[in-house]
């Protein structure tokens, strides 16, 4: 049935061929889905999806499941922000060139734990681009580019002024939990400053049946802070500071409600992580022709520390990263050309405090120099192309001092062009070389000697999509295929050498609607995932990926302007699975199907422009259940972590 239905899905979509309006500045790649619009921008391409800062009001999301959740091929596992996982297309966020304002995130640091950990709060704009990404979206970017972009002072000032602030103070229900967020920026004589913090406190969270989901409490402190100089010329020079952590009681392994059997372990433990990403970046916002250069040096970091009476682990990984480019303007659009390099580093100390016979510290090292460049042209005013390719030089380090030097090459092609008017037909391949990635931290082993040698990861990507905008309508259609060879999967006791490979394949079908203050639009995917050709399961799957399906989004917006009053509500339909692997060959647990829904309403009183109250609830119907992309459901031994259950928040700001 569902291959029948599969199929008779892509023909639908291949007779609703689509549509792009002819384009004066173009990028390839982009979905641009903001207030008022139910499907792509005139100046958007056909297979990325971006979030901008519309998008991030609108949602007032406090983790990245709230950022993604009307995104029906973007999956997030885990109701506890310290273990959230991100899929795009199936295929872990480890697998995808993740940047925060341009800088490479080296984040593979537990498996039990999150790899990003990130506060929406300081974003202004998500661009991902699933699969086939350019070139100059950085080096690793095997399944795809993750780019988070945080706030500038420029983007918080009113017109006409020079200093502002906000505070925001929110509350939820379920948990009592009370979050404020404060902010000051401002710009005089060229120079700007922007200085955030937020802060979130409460308790543990029940579910829908009001049992209490274990570890769920709050502790987070996020800040941002930004400092820059721009000349009249259109010289700027930009230093940022971004910083989020979280440190409080989690389940014992943080992505799992419990484990059955196996040796006693307490329910909980404590989790202090902090990432930090430092950068400074020169740009040119007066480029002239030829010339508009980006230089950029950066450093993330990210420290997780789990101490117990027994035993301490100390683990970071960390990235000094930067790179210097041209983007060269042409009459039929551009070219962007650079070199680039990282040196990332993954670092654990344990110690039993019962047997120091039993300490040890692992290291692992990579460094990398790139090269690159990306074309984006207008060939005819129906048809647009990016095409560009990359080359790397890798040498790796292991943790006993065996090293080795890798180097490959990566390329993409991909071209949209209008069939008439209103329709437009899309597609894009790639092949990129991902060298010798780090092993997670945790499992690190001292004791690893890669006698087999450690092989390069590669993958293999294409896409084709078909779109139609038909006055205020939208519909689109997308089948992808990603492909993964050779990705490293050590074990602690099996080697530092081993690897799988994996595939995902899908489609995604979009219709939307929209009109002069609001906008309608439902989402479907049906992903499938295979680790060595086999049914993927969330335990092999560890960093690669885990099982999808099925799941339908759906989303709509009113804004009342007379009023200064919007109305929305979203939600998710995620079908039953039942093609699941219990990672021993046999057949897995059905994952569960579930519905959940949220509504808000949002007022800014016409007389009152720097006061906004909101409300909203999440999970309307109470439900119980377990997100999608949680680790654990196939498992009869796994009690999975289970989202959270109704939850009213109110939240008042106000700016001056």
């Amino acid at each position: 049935m569902k291959s029948v239905f599969l199929l008779a899905s892509t023909v639908s979509v291949l007779s609703l061929i689509s549509a792009a309006e002819a384009q004066d500045v173009f990028e390839l790649n982009r979905i641009v889905i903001g207030m008022g619009q139910a499907g792509k921008d005139k100046n958007a391409g056909e297979n990325s999806v971006d979030v901008a800062d519309e998008d991030l009001v609108r949602i007032n999301p406090t983790d990245l499941k709230d950022l993604f959740a009307s995104e029906p091929t973007i999956a997030v596992g885990s109701s506890l922000p310290i273990s959230q996982k991100l899929y795009v297309n199936g295929v872990e966020e480890t697998n995808l060139s993740v940047t925060i304002d341009g800088s490479r995130q080296n984040n593979k640091i537990f498996h039990h734990s999150a790899t990003t950990l990130i506060d929406p709060s300081l974003l202004k704009a998500v661009s991902i681009e699933p699969g086939v990404a350019p070139a100059d979206a950085g080096p690793g970017a095997l399944a795809g580019a993750v780019q988070y972009e945080t706030k500038d002072a420029r983007d918080l000032l009113e017109e006409g002024k020079s200093f502002g602030g906000y505070t925001m103070n929110e509350y939820s229900t379920n948990g009592g939990v009370f979050a404020t967020s404060n902010a000051l920026y401002g710009l005089v004589d060229g120079f700007e400053y922007l200085g955030f913090v937020k802060y979130a406190k409460g308790g543990l969270q029940e579910d829908g049946d009001g049992n209490t989901i274990t570890g769920s409490g709050t502790q987070i402190l996020s800040g941002l802070g930004k400092f820059a100089f721009e000349s009249q010329d259109g010289h700027r020079l930009e230093f940022s500071y971004e910083r989020v952590g979280d440190d409080e009681a989690r389940p014992y392994r943080a992505n799992v409600g419990q484990i059955l059997g196996g040796r006693p372990l307490p329910l909980t433990r404590n989790y202090d992580m902090t990432r930090q990403n430092f950068a400074v970046t020169y740009t040119n916002e007066a480029p002239t022709g030829l010339w508009d250069p980006t230089i950029q040096l950066a450093y993330s970091v990210t420290n997780l520390d789990i101490l117990e009476t027994t035993q301490t682990s100390v683990a970071k990984t960390d990235s000094l990263n930067g790179k210097i480019e041209n983007r060269f303007a042409l009459d039929n659009g551009s070219v962007t050309a650079g070199v680039d390099f990282f040196s990332d580093t993954g670092d654990m100390d344990y110690r039993l405090l019962s047997n120091a016979a039993s300490n040890y510290t692992a290291v692992e090292k990579i460094a990398n120099v790139g090269a690159y460049a990306q074309a984006r042209l207008e060939l005819t005013e129906q048809f647009r192309t990016s095409f560009g390719g990359r080359a790397d030089f890798q040498r790796f380090t292991g943790v006993n001092g065996y090293s080795t030097n890798v180097e490959g090459l990566s390329g993409n092609l991909s071209a949209e062009y209008d069939l008439t008017e209103f329709l437009t037909a899309s597609a894009g391949a790639s092949h990129v070389f991902g060298g010798v990635p780090l092993a997670e931290n945790f499992i690190a082993n001292p004791a690893w000697t890669y006698s087999t040698g450690v092989e390069s990861v590669t993958a293999n990507n294409v896409y084709a999509g078909l779109s139609a905008r038909m006055g205020d309508f939208d519909l689109s259609g997308k089948v992808f295929k990603t492909a993964i060879k050779n990705a490293r999967t050590p074990t602690w006791a099996g080697g530092g050498g081993l690897t799988k490979d994996m595939d995902s394949t899908g489609f995604e079908l979009g219709l939307g609607y929209t009109w002069a203050s609001g906008f309608a639009r439902l989402g479907y995917a049906d992903i499938d995932t295979k680790i060595d050709g086999l049914t993927s399961d969330s335990y092999t799957g560890n960093y690669l990926t885990t099982p999808i399906g099925q799941i339908f989004t759906l989303e709509a917006a009113h804004t009342f302007v007379d009023q200064g009053l919007t109305i929305g509500a979203s939600g998710q339909i995620v079908l039953k699975e039942t093609d699941t692997s219990d990672s021993a060959g046999g057949r897995g647990q059905p994952l569960p199907g579930y519905e959940v829904f949220n509504a808000y309403a949002e007022y800014t009183p016409l007389q009152y422009k720097n006061m906004t109250f909101r409300a909203s609830v999440d999970n309307i119907f109470d439900q119980t259940y377990t997100a999608r992309a949680t680790y654990g459901q196939e498992f009869a031994t796994v009690i999975p972590l289970r989202e959270a259950g109704r939850n009213v928040k109110f939240s008042l700001k106000l700016k001056f």
